[in-house]
């Protein structure tokens, strides 16, 4: 799937600015941003949902939004909000949607058999889907989503409802339909989640900030994370937020979490005299950036650009 320039206006509202992506086969490619980036607008556009004001699509071969109609029997679409119906049991949804999918009754049968052992819902296929935890639902709605086999499958915040343990066994189903050959793009706001994917993409503001491997992105930050473990982190965290260089300031336990600016090798000096004159001991030492430190660089950096 590649898109290129892809860009939406609503009115004098930039939602997508001229983003670039480019998302391999058989990956799991994540969306991260706060609500209101443009995550949802950019995956309705490549659903073939919206119409982009500028920009250029490819969907499987399929050029977007002109050919959506071909499109939709090759990729699946699941929402945070996909709707299940409560009244039917486990079975029943899945029927209906196999139903809406047109799949032959000779294949339904079988799939929904295989879709019921694999998704753990043995013994509860004539539960009422109103009455299945968060998590079970969320297994549900995506057995939907995929009962017709897609080749390409969006998954717009569809865990942001769940606790931990469900999210964790979500995405152990997400990685088992990336191995059997589907290609997956998520959009989540969870660091953790974003931490699983095989590339991932920053959008803020419309704007694409950043883009590749968890690991690229967080070695791009080399160097530029501290943690000081000051007497009074407090007081130490508002002397860090005056000095210049310094992006964020974060109190994880009793030390502080710091990100630094690139290009500036004089920074952790000018933390150590700032927290001097503002009569803090601290020891300062480097520490791995994470995808939490990306997220919060790509977006600083955004802001100053927007200022400048």
């Amino acid at each position: 799937m590649r898109a290129r320039a892809l860009t939406k206006r609503f009115g004098s509202l930039v939602a997508v600015d001229h983003v670039d992506l480019t998302v391999p086969r058989r990956t799991v490619y994540g969306f991260l941003g706060p609500n209101g980036s443009g995550k949802s607008t950019t995956i309705r556009m490549l659903c073939g949902l919206l119409t982009p004001s500028e920009g250029e699509i490819d969907v499987l071969g399929l050029s977007m939004p002109r050919q959506a109609e071909q499109l939709r029997t090759r990729i699946g679409y699941m929402t945070q909000a996909f709707s299940l119906f409560g009244d039917l049991t486990v079975r029943e949804n899945l029927e209906f949607i196999a139903d809406v999918q047109a799949l032959a009754r000779a294949r339904a049968r079988p799939r929904i058999d295989a879709l019921v052992e694999q998704f753990h819902f043995a013994g509860r296929e004539r539960q009422l889907a109103g009455t299945l935890s968060g998590g079970q639902k969320q297994r549900l709605a995506l057995a939907c989503a995929v009962i017709h086999e897609p080749e390409l499958l969006f998954l717009d915040e569809p865990t942001s409802a769940v606790d931990p343990e469900s999210r964790r066994d979500f995405w152990e189903k997400l990685f088992e339909l990336a191995d059997a050959g589907t290609t997956l793009l998520v959009s989540t706001h969870y660091m953790d989640e974003a931490e699983r994917c095989h590339r991932l993409a920053i959008l803020d503001r419309g704007v694409l900030v950043a883009d590749g491997t968890p690991g690229e992105l967080t070695g791009a930050l080399a160097g530029r994370t501290l943690r000081v473990a000051a007497s009074d982190p407090r007081r130490a965290q508002r002397a860090l937020l005056g000095i210049d260089g310094v992006l964020s300031v974060a109190q994880i336990g009793t030390s502080l979490r710091v990100l630094t600016a690139g290009g500036r090798g004089d920074t952790k000096q000018r933390i150590s005299d700032g927290l001097a004159r503002a009569g803090q001991s601290a020891d300062i030492e480097e520490t791995a950036p994470n995808l939490e430190d990306v997220f919060v660089s790509s977006t600083r950096d955004g802001e100053r650009e927007r200022a400048a």
